[in-house]
């Protein structure tokens, strides 16, 4: 056993582009709790963070941008062309991640973590971790995800992969290899197969059925939504958007690379879902579909409640729903369950605001809410 007695931990890593994040979010929905190293890398060096000031004086206040923060983007073009400049700001954030790191395992209640860092073997995280997994991906998909996902130039997704190490130069290390080179189905029983193999330590679900509430269609209750589901979200799709678009079992499989589904279920039908994610600490709800015949304002309190718990056991710090405009009309019902509209640049903290840029629906209103008043890395 590792650092954390009474954790399982499993340190993920792979070169860039190789779907190391679609890898986590498979693990978590077997129930781990999962940690984006590279993401608190980013919030260290956040305006105020620990990291911030350091990196100016290592680097310069050019990096910064009309806000004052330090541009990631001018900040990568200087470090991915000199190895001495990224050992020398590694140095620098490194450690801030591992205490942030250290803090979110220690008071998580899962006994199953995964860290997922793209520099796992070169940090002494690698020497904390049960198992080693790594993910391997052909150069060429590797090339293509980056100029197709980051939108990156030829050159510069080539600059990126070159920069670090051989993707089989971590093979040695590894526990366990999980081959992302065809469909999110092979790859999830892959993850599931060696989660069955080499995790010695039954992962307890904090997504529970929750109790049963009497409204008047009948007993309502939540659910965590599986691969087994899968035909009752195709199903919810299809009765809401009535032809106008069609879905599939295949569509919403690939979905779950990105992102859970609560399953709103009443009378044991299954009547509509919530589809969120949680990444850098940040709930983000970008789907809410209910059935025509459900009351939205009865009905989506219970499900935006549900997430929220679950999201609080996540250690999220707020909580972003992307509403649809046919529901963002509910304004008494948003501000009861505590939200209030807004826009990504009022968020104030730089991770919440690219948290909402990144995950913005079109035609959706944003609602924000405070879920817990501490925060990982925060200012000093």
């Amino acid at each position: 056993m590792g650092k954390w007695k009474d954790k399982y931990i499993i340190g993920l890593t792979g070169s860039i582009g190789t779907g190391k994040s679609v890898v986590r979010r498979m693990l978590e929905h077997l129930g781990a709790y999962g940690i984006d190293a590279d993401a608190l890398g980013h919030r260290a060096m956040a305006k105020g963070a620990p990291g911030y000031q350091p990196v100016l004086d290592m680097f310069g206040r050019f990096l910064l941008d009309d806000n004052e923060q330090i541009d990631r983007v001018k900040l990568g073009r200087i470090v991915f062309n000199d190895p001495q400049a990224l050992a020398a700001l590694e140095a620098i954030i490194h450690p801030l991640v591992i205490q942030a790191v250290d803090l979110l395992i220690r008071r998580s209640p899962h006994k199953v973590i995964v860290i997922e860092a793209i520099k796992l073997l070169e940090s002494d995280l690698a020497d904390t971790c049960d198992g080693v997994w790594v993910v391997y991906t052909p150069p060429e998909i590797q090339l293509s995800r980056l100029m197709q996902t980051r939108k990156m130039s030829e050159k510069e997704a080539r600059l990126r992969i070159d920069s670090q190490l051989p993707q089989e130069s971590r093979f040695a290390r590894a526990t366990t290899i999980i081959k992302n080179v065809g469909s999110f189905e092979e790859t999830w029983q892959q993850v599931a197969i060696a989660w069955q193999r080499t995790v010695p330590v039954k992962a307890e679900s904090i997504f529970p059925v929750s109790k049963p509430v009497r409204l008047p269609l009948g007993e309502v209750n939540v659910q965590r939504a599986g691969p087994r589901q899968i035909d009752e979200i195709v199903r919810v799709y299809n009765n809401v958007y009535e032809g106008k678009v069609t879905y599939t079992a295949k569509d919403v499989m690939a979905a779950f690379g990105e992102k859970a589904y609560l399953l709103l279920r009443v009378e044991n039908n299954t009547m509509g879902f919530l589809g969120w994610q949680v990444e850098n600490l940040v709930a983000r709800t970008t789907e809410i579909l209910l059935d025509p015949a459900i009351p939205p304002a009865e009905y989506l309190p219970i499900l935006i409640r549900e997430m929220e718990h679950a999201s609080s056991q996540l250690q999220c710090e707020i909580s972003l729903l992307f509403v649809p405009p046919h529901l963002s009309r509910y304004d008494p019902l948003w501000i009861s369950l505590g939200y209030a509209e807004m826009k990504p640049a009022d968020l104030g903290v730089l991770a919440w605001q690219e948290a909402a840029l990144e995950s913005a629906q079109p035609g959706s209103i944003l609602f924000f809410k405070k879920l817990r008043s501490d925060r990982v890395l925060r200012p000093i």
